[in-house]
């Protein structure tokens, strides 16, 4: 398919759409969805996958332009798993309703749709006119304004030639009926013993007494939003990791516990409420503590330990952990797959590991790349344990020597359920990880619905893993229970139950499982055998011009799995154009792009021009094959 890269292009130019292809339809009450029943409306296509906090970042994006051309504009998402866990009907269905995507979903489990038009990244975009021709074709995040801007454009043309027809989305919801939990996330105990649970799908925070059942408080009016003060007037956006700060921290800044308020991009704090002899229980506060509100995009400052906490952007903070080590918290900003730290008694943000590069790079945390951090604990020694979900790996960050390694996992598209040596163990999608008594590391391997146990021993060899529960449903997070007869418990979150259940820590349910390591299955793009030429397609949005006024506006870094099948062209280098010469005897890999843009407002009149980073990672693999191209296009806005 030839997608044209000026989306004022004569419509003579427009390449029309290919058929919307797949196992069935979500949000359409059961109806099927064509190109030729969307005629009349602007469609855009988002090729979106659950497990991708990119993916969710430009679900959020979306919704301020929904409301805005509500009559004009078709939302379809298209929805193409990565992992295995994600072709699950019921899995998708159920994170549809997670994530309340209120549009229409195509379920694409095969990747028919995606293939057909080209896709290679999560997220990608496309927009069709009204005709169903391709007007705009975007990798990444971070498109808000261009979009509105080009279907501002699509609009006025549609109505100039008469092919608009206005009226609502054909999208049919199911009515949310509110409940204890729906979808939660994290959990942590008080010193008194209550839990307090992370009800990320209703937006609120949940006490619950010791037994885990019985209700002791509700924090938050349970819409997303946010605001500040009482638990009846609070709102948060689907939080998920909440922190017990130690007794001492807490009294010094008057507040109890830290919050990941993560699709609101904030960090706040809760001063819980208390019971009090013969007095009225005192009243729980939140307040904002770190970030600005909005979401932190390439081109902005990142902390060094000074300022204001709340003049910084943060991105999709996911978990925390307090460092005995460090003396402060530790958050997984799963947003730009980095590690920060949080001083509550000065306020300062800190970056401590992390390049905002996806992969999996060990070594010096300064040059670490990471994958979603999603999960995080503090073990005996010091040392943070890291549940990196896009690498389905587990890590640990040693802040004594400040040095990043990987405990199991291989990389972003390998993945499964395997037990035995680390070298040789997967996981899936794991989101949480928890330090037991006796050395050993609980993981919550969300997507393979089970409990997993790490041991690394004495360290003279590789570390083992086993599994102890399974037929979990998407567990997110585990914390050490009270013994029950002697036998360890693990007070476990299972997200897609909606609830906090108990799972015992004993040798005799421990197993080994090998149901096969996986990778990702994406098409393969066939390339000739000759050297490579590499194409990122960039066009400045209308009105801005790449912007070099502090350096190179733009970046490319390029690489392969393996890393060997590169013999030239590859690192890092300005030009949106490269030739690679690759390894003959290699017939397939992966080929890794991370491409970055800067754009400025063109107007020499504006004295102070509004710029933005576009950025996009691909992992696109590719076969050997005698006469194929020798040209691979990638578009991150076209």
């Amino acid at each position: 398919m030839t997608t044209p890269t000026d989306p004022s292009a004569p419509l003579a130019a427009r390449a029309h759409g290919s058929a919307l292809t797949g196992r069935g339809w979500l949000n359409t009450g059961g109806a099927e969805l064509s190109l030729e029943s969307l005629r009349g409306k602007i469609v855009l296509l988002d090729f979106w996958t659950f497990c991708c906090v990119n993916c969710l970042h430009v679900l959020d994006e979306l919704r301020p332009l929904e409301e805005k051309w509500a009559d004009e504009l078709v939302v379809v998402g298209v929805h193409s798993p990565k992992f295995e866990f994600e072709k699950d009907p019921e899995a998708l269905a159920a994170n549809i309703e997670r994530y309340e995507v209120t549009h229409p979903v195509l379920d694409d489990p095969e990747l028919t749709t995606w293939s057909e038009y080209g896709a290679r990244a999560w997220p990608t975009l496309m927009v069709l006119d009204t005709q169903g021709r391709i007007a705009g074709n975007l990798s990444g995040e971070g498109h808000a304004a261009n979009l509105d801007a080009l279907v501002g454009r699509l609009v006025a043309e549609a109505e100039a030639d008469g092919t608009l027809r206005r009226g609502p989305a054909p999208t049919v919801l199911t009515e949310r009926v509110p409940q204890t939990l729906r979808f939660p996330s994290k959990l942590v105990t008080l010193p008194d013993g209550r839990l307090v649970v992370s009800d990320a799908g209703q937006h609120r925070l949940v006490v619950f007494q010791a037994d885990g059942a019985t209700v002791d408080e509700v924090i938050g009016v349970g819409t997303r939003g946010h605001a500040d003060g009482e638990a009846a007037e609070a709102a948060f956006a689907e939080p998920n990791g909440v922190l017990a700060l130690p007794l001492e921290v807490a009294a010094e800044v008057g507040y109890d516990l830290l919050v990941a308020d993560t699709a609101n991009h904030l960090l706040r704090g809760v001063k819980v409420g208390q019971d009090r002899l013969l007095r009225s229980r005192t009243a729980t506060e939140v307040t904002t503590v770190a970030g600005t509100g909005a979401q932190w995009m390439q081109g902005e400052a990142l902390p060094r330990g000074e300022g204001d906490a709340r003049s910084f952007s943060l991105s999709t903070p996911w978990d925390l952990t307090w460092s005995r080590v460090l003396n402060r918290v530790v958050i997984a900003m799963a947003g730009i797959h980095q590690l920060w730290t949080y001083d509550p008694v000065t306020g300062a943000l800190l970056v401590l590991a992390g390049t905002t590069q996806e992969g999996l790079v060990d070594g010096p945390a300064v040059t670490s790349w990471w994958a979603q951090p999603s999960g995080l604990d503090e073990l005996p020694d010091g040392r943070i344990v890291i549940a990196d979900s896009e690498t389905s790996a587990v890590r640990v960050l040693d802040p004594q020597t400040m040095r990043v390694a990987t405990l199991v996992g291989q990389g972003l598209f390998d993945f499964g359920h395997v037990d035995g040596p680390a070298d040789v163990a997967r996981l899936q999608h794991p989101l949480a990880v928890t330090a037991l008594p006796d050395g050993r590391i609980a993981v919550a391997d969300t997507y393979n619905g089970a409990i997993r146990l790490i041991d690394e021993g004495d360290g003279s060899g590789p570390a083992t893993v086993v599994t102890v529960a399974t037929d979990l449903d998407e567990p997110s997070a585990a914390i050490v229970g009270p013994p029950v007869d002697g036998i360890g418990q693990l007070i476990v979150v299972e997200s897609g139950a909606h609830r906090v259940t108990w799972v015992p820590v004993a040798p005799a349910a421990e197993r080994i499982i090998d149901e096969g390591a996986q990778r990702s299955e994406r098409p393969a793009t066939e390339v000739g055998p000759g050297p490579l030429t590499v194409r990122v397609l960039f066009t400045p949005p209308e009105g801005h011009k790449l912007d070099d006024s502090l350096g190179p506006s733009t970046q490319v870094t390029i690489s392969t799995t393996p890393a060997s099948m590169l013999t030239a062209g590859g690192g890092v280098d300005t030009a949106l154009e490269r030739t690679l010469e690759l390894d003959p005897a290699y017939t397939e890999g992966v080929l890794h792009v991370s491409a970055r843009a800067a754009s400025c407002d063109a107007d020499p009149a504006v004295e102070f021009p509004a710029c933005h980073m576009h950025q996009q990672d691909w992992g696109v693999p590719i076969r050997i094959v005698e006469g194929a191209p020798t040209t691979l296009d990638l578009s991150l806005l076209a």
